[in-house]
């Protein structure tokens, strides 16, 4: 079920006001089939992936926080081999069977090995990282192993972030399905604004860019560089507020019933260098790995070399994550590669007498949306030729980069006009929200002008959201 579509617009009242009308000790049980039935809605039969692994975690946990010694250790990779071994077989199984097919066939081998026709469950990365994130904290002591085996699920299975996070953390999120949260009006509008923006990024902005996007990036060799230049900065703004998008309508549908998710972004493209980008973006998964395989491999508190070999590890790891896919790898070194630079820089000082300078800054954070726009072009293409071509054919015809004009009548392109000034104006819009308004949303403002903010939202979602249900760009992770 999608959040941007007609059936969720159904389900969502009927799950919180039901929610609140159920005695306290029923609403976990309210709340865990709303989610079993908002997960089947994709592809029924695997939800039962899910019941093994919370079934084997559920246990694990227990006999973790029993146990001690090398017992309790082989529950944690017991619970760390069941997770990661259907994340292998589901995601990747296919991808290792490709390459070893090729590299026998380079060789000159006559093996091959059979693929698979097998389908990747919607956000099997998310719930994956979750429920690992669980049986690691309860080793470690930080989590007391959780007794209510349907609360547990629930922990794995809250329908706002089951499929794209944020990837929560037990201590965050297990306590609040025990606490009993009463009806709070502040809750609700602060919910169903969050909800309505995240809608507006998704529906007005993101699936509007994915026009031209799409377009472009299935036949690139077809137009000049101009018009490559602009589908890989609307690529760049086009998943930035499909996977923000999508993370504030989680947050918020699970604010409406009193519950807390963390914040998943924090305006990562107004970062001035590219470790204050990954600060900001994903923050979710970049915390995981932080937590869960940099720090543990000794974070920066090791020689410089180790130092290196861990960012890299972490990155690579990061961009492999994504998908099945070199794109994705190389997406991941490219951004090892920048922020390699970047802490060399930073650690050698310099540029430290010019960091209070405004060209300097303006021009760090140019550079800095440059570098991320450019690997965003590996992340979008169907595979690295498919790159390499989209990134030759902008060099090629350099001498237009800034000729803007679409090669392609506007109805074929299906992106005219009215698409561009929508475009504009939303983009325009979401820029000054995001450095202007949304800051002083920690603070208190007036609610004629939280009321007047909402009502344009709504009327520009109704107006000029392109409604096809399109996915979200995540779900595939």
């Amino acid at each position: 079920m999608l959040f941007n579509s007609a059936s969720f617009l159904i389900f969502f009242p009927i799950v919180t006001l039901v929610y609140f009308l159920l005695p306290h000790k029923f609403r976990w049980l309210h709340l865990l089939l709303a989610s079993c039935y908002f997960y089947v809605a994709f592809v029924p039969v695997y939800i039962l992936i899910l019941f093994f692994t919370i079934i084997i975690d559920y246990f694990a946990g227990i006999y973790i926080e029993k146990l001690v010694g090398k017992k309790k250790y082989y529950f944690l990779i017991l619970s760390i081999v069941a997770n990661v071994g259907i994340l292998f077989f589901f995601k990747y199984y296919n991808f290792f069977i490709e390459n070893f097919n090729s590299l026998f066939s380079i060789v000159g081998s006559d093996t091959t090995f059979s693929l698979l026709n097998i389908l990747l469950p919607i956000g099997l990365s998310f719930h994956t990282f979750q429920a690992m994130s669980y049986t690691i904290e309860v080793y470690r002591g930080n989590q007391k192993a959780e007794r209510h085996f349907g609360i547990y699920a629930l922990y794995v299975m809250f329908y706002p972030q089951l499929v794209a996070g944020p990837i929560e953390r037990p201590q965050n999120v297990l306590h609040q399905f025990h606490e009993k949260h009463s009806f709070n009006f502040e809750n609700l509008w602060v919910g169903m604004r969050l909800m309505l923006w995240g809608l507006f990024k998704k529906v007005v902005i993101a699936d509007r860019l994915s026009i031209l996007v799409d377009r472009v990036y299935s036949s690139p060799d077809e137009y000049h560089s101009g018009v490559l230049v602009i589908a890989t900065l609307f690529f760049a703004i086009q998943i930035y507020c499909d996977f923000s998008g999508y993370s504030d309508m989680a947050i918020g549908a699970a604010k409406t019933m009193g519950f807390d998710l963390m914040t998943n972004f924090n305006r990562p493209y107004f970062a001035a260098n590219i470790k204050k980008f990954w600060d900001r973006w994903h923050i979710s998964l970049s915390s995981w790995f932080r937590d869960y395989l940099y720090i543990p491999l000794g974070g920066n508190r090791v020689s410089e070399g180790r130092l290196y070999f861990n960012v890299a590890l972490v990155f690579i790891l990061s961009g492999f994550w994504h998908g099945a896919n070199w794109t994705f790898i190389i997406w991941g070194a490219l951004h090892t590669m920048y922020l390699l630079v970047y802490m060399i820089i930073n650690r050698k000082r310099v540029f430290e007498k010019y960091k209070n300078n405004m060209f300097f800054k303006l021009s760090s954070w140019f550079i800095t949306f440059g570098l991320v726009c450019f690997a965003w072009i590996f992340f979008r293409a169907n595979s690295v030729a498919e790159a390499i071509d989209f990134i030759y054919n902008i060099a090629q015809n350099y001498n237009v980069a800034f000729d803007f004009r679409i090669d392609k009548s506007n109805t074929e392109l299906g992106f005219g006009t009215t698409s561009y000034l929508i475009s504009i104006f939303s983009l325009l819009f979401l820029f000054v929200f995001e450095y202007k308004i949304s800051p002083r949303f920690e603070e208190k403002i007036s609610l004629t002008f939280e009321v007047s903010l909402a009502t344009f939202l709504l009327l520009f979602v109704l107006f000029f959201g392109v409604f096809q249900k399109a996915s979200f760009i995540y779900f595939q992770f």
